[in-house]
């Protein structure tokens, strides 16, 4: 992967790891989709975005085809003002957005690449799909599973991975990341395909959600 310049690009993609920012979520079950954009960066180093946008981007190139890969500066519940600041600023249409977040609907463990769907009360997907006026966008869910017992989902979510987990998630941020690579080399089709194809490699989802 090649850091880029700024350019128009009719083909440019834009790839949005949905997170809350902050040395106190790192590591937390929100955050992961902004590991995944993070492992796609290969290590470039993420930067302020221009006009006074809220988020942090890589602009790269990768497999031959332009991208942007965005960091929200934002809580995750005011994701939808960066994210459409971003797709203005770089004339990307919806359908060539990618969202990457977690999921406690989907087993931890499993991957669903997908695109035109509601939000699924995930309120940073809520908050883009407002801002954008369209649920026209293509989403990586990562599944993270429910929480034990009562525990209220908000506070489920917020709590790290615990240690046992830890190896786990690195191997699925692993194969999401790909799955990104993988639609920004060959599409959405292909990396439905691929998503599928990663959840039954990691072989740790589970039917009750852990």
């Amino acid at each position: 992967m090649r850091a880029r310049r700024p350019g128009s690009d009719q083909d440019r993609l834009l790839v949005v790891g949905l997170r809350n920012p902050g040395p106190d979520y790192e590591g937390t079950r929100h955050n992961v989709g902004g590991e995944v954009v993070r492992k796609v960066a290969y290590g470039e180093s993420f930067k302020r975005a221009a006009r006074r946008i809220l988020a942090e981007v890589v602009e790269a190139d990768i497999d031959g085809r332009r991208a942007v890969l965005a960091l929200p500066a934002t809580f995750m519940n005011e994701s939808g003002g960066p994210v459409s600041g971003l797709a203005r600023y770089y004339g990307i249409e919806t359908n060539r957005l990618v969202l990457v977040h977690d999921d406690i609907d989907l087993p931890f463990g499993k991957l669903r690449f997908q695109a035109g769907r509601g939000a699924g009360g995930h309120n940073g997907v809520a908050s883009v799909m407002r801002s954008l006026g369209s649920r026209d966008v293509w989403r990586l869910k990562i599944g993270v599973g429910r929480p034990p017992g009562r525990m209220d989902p908000a506070d489920f979510v917020l709590r790290p991975f615990s240690k046992a987990e830890r190896a786990d998630v690195d191997l699925m941020v692993a194969e999401a990341a790909d799955t990104v690579r993988r639609f920004i080399a060959a599409g959405g089709d292909e990396a439905q395909q691929y998503a599928g194809e990663a959840t039954r490699r990691l072989g740790i989802a589970t039917e009750d959600g852990r």
